[in-house]
């Protein structure tokens, strides 16, 4: 860790508030393309553990879905100390690992098929119409929990990702892209995160 890594690290733990429990991360096949991608994301999962996430998310955005086989697999193979669930595009059901990777599952897709999951409930009369709320549909999501902090590498763009989810996190851009993203750079969006006042929409 050079001396400005270590400048804000002590930023972060004198911090009066807290960090992001939560935080999910945007990538694309592209990033993972780059030499050395997956040792960066072992590396950025650590860092998320250790300055204070409980929890961590990562979309991975693709293009092409016959690419998808491949990147599970690699996926799966990270090398970190913490449980890792992965999924693909067609796979709905929830994980209670701490980290969670997603793979071409867009946000209107996941609301897509959490609706239709509903209606068909409805339908069969195993639902009530009636009893029909927020929590109704966060149950049926992929990854129903709300990240804190969202990061988004290289450009100013969510892409189509936990558009329920996130519509109350705190987004981060960086204009630094995937394969130069550095410890530092992880520490700026986590003491962007604690110096923001969190409306939740108010």
């Amino acid at each position: 860790m050079g001396l400005y890594d270590v400048y804000l690290a002590a930023r972060h733990r004198r911090h009066d508030e807290d960090p992001p429990r939560h935080v999910a991360l945007l990538l694309t096949e592209r990033d993972l393309l780059e030499q050395g991608a997956y040792g960066r994301l072992e590396a950025c999962l650590e860092w998320a553990v250790e300055y204070g996430a409980e929890r961590i998310t990562v979309s991975v955005a693709v293009l092409d879905e016959a690419v998808v086989p491949t990147l599970k697999s690699e996926l799966r193979t990270l090398e970190t100390p913490h449980p890792v669930s992965v999924h693909g595009p067609d796979d709905t059901s929830h994980s209670d690992a701490p980290i969670r990777i997603a793979i071409g599952l867009g946000g209107k897709r996941e609301f897509a098929t959490a609706v239709a999951s509903i209606a068909d409930e409805a339908v069969a009369g195993s639902l009530d119409p009636d009893e029909i709320d927020e929590e109704t549909i966060s149950d049926r999501l992929v990854f129903p929990d709300e990240p804190d902090m969202l990061i988004k590498t290289g450009a100013e763009r969510l892409s189509d990702f936990a558009i329920w989810q996130s519509v109350y996190s705190e987004l981060y851009f960086t204009d630094v892209n995937w394969r130069d993203f550095r410890k530092r750079d992880f520490l700026r969006a986590v003491l962007d995160f604690q110096n923001r006042q969190r409306r939740f929409g108010r």
